[in-house]
């Protein structure tokens, strides 16, 4: 066949909105392919809850958090832990360049697209307790002001409205089998038309073949995503020697599409994976109580007061606090033998630390109604979403008093039967230390040190309390799951967003960017991520292959 266009992107996710962006910004001719229908663009960024990493930020200045591009690239390295000379070859690079974006272009990037965010920064992922470790020093997690759907939208309008002039061909309903391969170079794509399929956003789709297909290009970008949903590929690649053995229950934070499939067909075509035993999953997993797809999860993003417990009833040691360190927190859980573990906190925490992942759990951020975002965040009771879970949530229990607490725990246990007298002793020693505004207590500690952060005492921190207070009631206990989400590793690209050859070289024709690529260069978080990073990501790798097919460079980044 003769070329179609200047370049196909595989996959219309976030990654492969930006690259188009570029394209077409550049004048040229692009045509996007996804196996699910229209309805599904911009991939699983819609669903996310929209945050960004940024680093020196207007708001963050207002707050007064002072942050620095070097203190967080000592964050970002600390966290990442790169201690492998080939394969971190490039996502050390990668970590560079991108600290170097979030602290420089990459808000006005984004503001002159038409985003904003919110003006309270979250403090995510808040580490292991070491200056030069994991964890983010600063808060640095820039919640967009629209959530998911509105970074999908700034990039999305500007493709619509090339597709109208005739720049984009969108081909949904296609799914990429294989890369063509002509004298070493990659000039297209070959695979499956799929039967169409009307299914509403996130829902599974069939997968009836219906017709083939074949596209040439001058230039192959793959965004397809990892494989968040492929429970049986994560087991095979998951970390045993890090983390212990892989769950046996887990549940699903992305759709059914996020399948992988692409990883192995660009292996296939001769491309270089690496980092493929890294991955980030949620210990905070809740199961929705109204799912979109198969074993649909919600992550819980909590504030650092809920006595975290194991399966066992133990508590779980520093720096395993909620929002610390979650790999750390994965690892403990896991020791155990069980899969789950407990949060159990009051009424008065869930009201003011409990958020959930998620666009559609954040309604009012969503729908950028500032009236009732303010009526939401600032009433007494739990946002509504929440209260929605409390209620109808199988992982939820809600108790006026200790024992029915435990006794309610133990109807939904998937292990051992807690016992009421070792809880309760926890519980006891835990709110001995509240009546001083100090103590040996890690936890109470981290919680004063959050609460010395204006945003955090305002929206996020509740003021310390008994738990066994009454006046702060009911009782809630949460069991929480492992939720899928994230792989880290990747195509290993360089800092053009070119694939790479198991040889070093350059990949002619092949770029990759976003989740399958490991957010960049095969995988620029290393071993831990420190949130806000990942649509940052997307967007950062996915305008370095726009710009450089976009350019035609030959040269290495």
């Amino acid at each position: 066949m003769t070329q179609q266009a200047d370049a196909v992107v595989v996959g219309s996710g976030l990654a492969g909105l930006v690259a188009t962006y570029e394209l077409t910004k550049a004048g040229r001719r692009v045509i996007v392919v996804d196996q699910e229908n229209r309805a599904n663009l911009g991939g699983q960024a819609f669903w996310s809850l929209g945050g960004l990493f940024l680093v020196d930020t207007p708001e963050q200045r207002r707050l007064g958090i002072r942050d620095s591009a070097e203190l967080a690239l000592q964050d970002w390295m600390g966290s990442a832990g790169f201690d492998r000379d080939d394969e971190d070859f490039w996502p050390r690079q990668w970590a560079r360049a991108y600290v170097e974006f979030a602290a420089g272009e990459k808000r006005q990037y984004l503001h002159d697209l038409g985003l904003r965010i919110t003006p309270v920064v979250g403090w995510a992922e808040r580490g292991g307790g070491f200056a030069d470790g994991h964890g983010n020093s600063v808060p640095r997690f820039h919640l967009t002001w629209g959530t998911g759907p509105e970074v999908v939208r700034v990039f999305a309008e500007p493709v619509l409205e090339a597709e109208r002039q005739g720049l984009v061909e969108f081909r949904f309903r296609h799914r990429v089998d294989e890369i063509i391969v002509d004298d070493g170079a990659a000039t297209g794509i070959r695979g499956a038309v799929l039967a169409p399929d009307d299914a509403e956003r996130g829902v599974a789709s069939s997968r009836d073949i219906v017709g083939d297909f074949e596209i040439h290009a001058d230039a192959v970008i793959v965004t397809t995503g990892g494989i968040g949903h492929n429970h049986d590929l994560i087991r095979a690649n998951w970390p045993v020697d890090r983390l212990g053995e892989p769950p046996k229950t887990m549940i699903s934070g992305v759709p059914a599409y996020v399948d992988g499939r692409m990883l192995s067909i660009t292996e296939e075509a001769g491309a270089n994976l690496v980092n493929r035993d890294r991955m980030w999953h949620y210990t905070e997993g809740i199961n929705n109580w109204d799912p979109i797809w198969p074993d649909h999860a919600i992550r819980i993003i909590p504030g650092p007061s809920s006595l975290w417990l194991d399966a066992e009833g133990n508590r779980l040691a520093p720096p395993n606090f909620p929002g610390f360190d979650t790999n750390s927190t994965m690892k403990a859980i896991l020791a155990t033998g069980y899969d789950y573990s407990w949060f159990v906190l009051t009424q008065s925490i869930i009201e003011k630390e409990f958020a959930l992942s998620g666009s559609e759990q954040n309604p009012d951020i969503t729908s950028k109604d500032l009236k009732f975002a303010a009526k939401s965040r600032f009433a007494k009771g739990a946002p509504g979403p929440v209260a929605k879970f409390a209620e109808h949530g199988v992982d939820f229990v809600v108790r006026s008093n200790l024992p029915d607490l435990v006794a309610g725990m133990n109807e939904i246990t998937r292990g051992p039967k807690l016992d009421l007298a070792h809880v309760e002793r926890i519980i006891s020693a835990r709110d001995a230390e509240i009546e001083n505004k100090y103590s040996k207590d890690a936890q109470l500690m981290a919680i004063t040190n959050a609460r010395q952060y204006l945003g955090d005492k305002l929206v996020r921190v509740a003021k310390p309390h008994r738990l066994l207070d009454p006046e702060h009631g009911p009782l809630i206990a949460v069991r929480l799951n492992i939720l899928t989400r994230k792989t880290l590793g990747g195509i290993e690209t360089d800092l053009n967003s070119r694939v790479m050859r198991p040889d070093g070289s350059a990949f002619d024709g092949l770029f990759a960017a976003g989740e399958v690529a490991g957010f960049g260069g095969g995988g620029v978080h290393g071993y831990n991520a420190l949130e806000g990073t990942f649509l940052g990501g997307c967007i950062f790798s996915g305008r370095a292959a726009g710009r450089a097919v976009a350019r035609g460079s030959t040269e290495r980044g």
